[in-house]
């Protein structure tokens, strides 16, 4: 039976919005597995978050305070249908991302990161896919703010989807 996944970062709720749109709260309670890369900035959203997700894997993002830190790991783990994934926030510059995350994360097929702002989606040279689901309220750079979802069937990660979020 397939997983329906959401990835997702950089919130930064309420600095960067007031609260996360309709559609993502939508995408997050249809999904079997969130995922939340950090920089969520107020436990009132992790709250949410927990109550709204089937189930949540976390950690905190450098803007992200005590009671973050103190709740939620900075990189965390998961196989999901035999399909092994870490997540943590930051992976440090662009340039050298893929060799520098296969040497940091080599248990896993699937790297979920954020800080960047900028979607991505790669794949490192011994097969580790690097996955940055942009923001869904601070799009920086880029043209629409962004998340991902994914489904993972059949013991491999089957389809990785850029979502643009849509203003309410």
């Amino acid at each position: 039976m397939p997983l329906h996944l959401v990835l997702i970062a950089d919130t930064h709720v309420p600095k960067r919005a007031r609260a996360l749109p309709g559609q993502v709260w939508e995408a997050i309670g249809n999904a079997d597995v969130v995922f939340h890369a950090g920089d969520w900035v107020e436990a009132a959203l992790l709250d949410e978050f927990e109550r709204r997700s089937k189930r949540l894997l976390g950690v905190y993002g450098n803007n992200d305070g005590p009671e973050l830190r103190r709740r939620l790991p900075g990189t965390a783990t998961a196989v999901l249908d035999g399909v092994r994934f870490s997540l943590v926030h930051e992976t440090g510059q662009a340039k050298g991302r893929e060799l520098r995350c296969e040497a940091q994360y080599p248990d896993a097929d699937v790297l979920v990161f954020g800080h960047s702002h900028i979607p991505w989606d790669t794949v490192s040279p011994n097969g580790l896919r690097l996955l940055n689901p942009g923001s869904p309220t601070d799009r920086r750079r880029q043209p629409a703010c962004t998340f991902m979802e994914a489904v993972v069937d059949g013991g491999r990660l089957a389809e990785v989807r850029l979502v643009t979020v849509r203003r309410d």
